[in-house]
């Protein structure tokens, strides 16, 4: 079985829990999947990543419990396979707005005749052909980002090969009209509708918020997966908690104290 689908079978109705990986460093994708997270979203779309890349983010994944999936950079064949072949199992797909994006993404994940995937016995894929038996099938993920794409979701879940829909609220929100604002209430009224749609159309469903106290909202709304900021943005807030701790007088008080107490210590030795 896939292991995204097994994910999701043995959540038990408690959604798993995620982060994006958009740091395009191995040792930091390595940290984070020892963090415990669930699952991990490697972006090809967004992160500096070539295919080599991925492959070394992968490996060092594949040293941790978490499971990755993978933002193809877009939905075309080419790009689609070089991925599958560097070892990915579960894809997102970006920007998917219909019925026939959604048929484009599952056959570019097929070898013939039920889709366009080329061959390649010699790949991470097939364990470089040492892989015996049927591989794992690919897990699809289409990712639906704009009213138009939101107005198409009963099309596109209907989709055989569609395993689960993500709906991405940055985009969302800015062809709303409120770019950067992705709690703005039309934009949390699109997606907890798109998430009831989607419970009631029986595929699972996720998203990505910025901080846990976001994430527990999507969780009550319906969602089935969810994202918690990015190994980026977890970083960042931990290194600007500690300047800006350090920054104000009772930090700096804290400082002081530590240094005095070193100082003494020393003479005392």
């Amino acid at each position: 079985m896939n292991n995204f689908r097994h994910l999701l079978k043995a959540a038990g109705g408690h959604p798993p829990i995620g982060t994006w990986i958009t740091s395009a460093s191995p040792i930091v994708a390595e940290a984070v999947g020892h963090a415990g997270f669930d699952w991990g979203l490697v972006d090809m779309a967004h992160a500096p990543l070539d295919y080599m890349d991925l492959v070394h983010l992968l490996q060092a994944i594949g040293n941790t419990k978490m499971t990755p999936v993978v933002r193809v950079p877009a939905n075309e064949p080419v790009a689609v396979q070089r991925v599958l072949d560097a070892g990915a199992q579960t894809l997102l797909f970006p920007l998917v707005e219909c019925a026939a994006d959604a048929r484009r993404a599952v056959a570019a994940t097929r070898h013939a005749p039920q889709g366009v995937r080329s061959m390649a016995t010699l790949s991470r894929a097939t364990r470089y052909g040492a892989a015996a038996g049927t591989p794992a099938p690919v897990g699809v993920i289409v990712e639906l980002e704009t009213p138009k794409a939101l107005s198409q979701l009963e099309e596109v879940v209907q989709v055989d090969g569609v395993d689960a829909v993500f709906i991405g609220p940055a985009d969302l929100s800015a062809q709303l009209g409120h770019a950067g604002h992705t709690m703005h209430p039309e934009v949390m009224r699109l997606m907890g509708d798109a998430a009831q749609r989607c419970r009631h159309a029986g595929i699972p469903v996720g998203t990505v918020g910025a901080t846990p106290d976001v994430v527990t909202q999507f969780r009550a709304m319906g969602f089935s997966f969810v994202a918690v900021a990015s190994d980026l943005a977890l970083l960042m807030r931990g290194a600007q908690a500690v300047v800006q701790s350090l920054r104000t007088p009772d930090g700096e008080l804290h400082v002081h104290s530590l240094s005095a107490g070193t100082r003494t210590e020393s003479s005392a030795a």
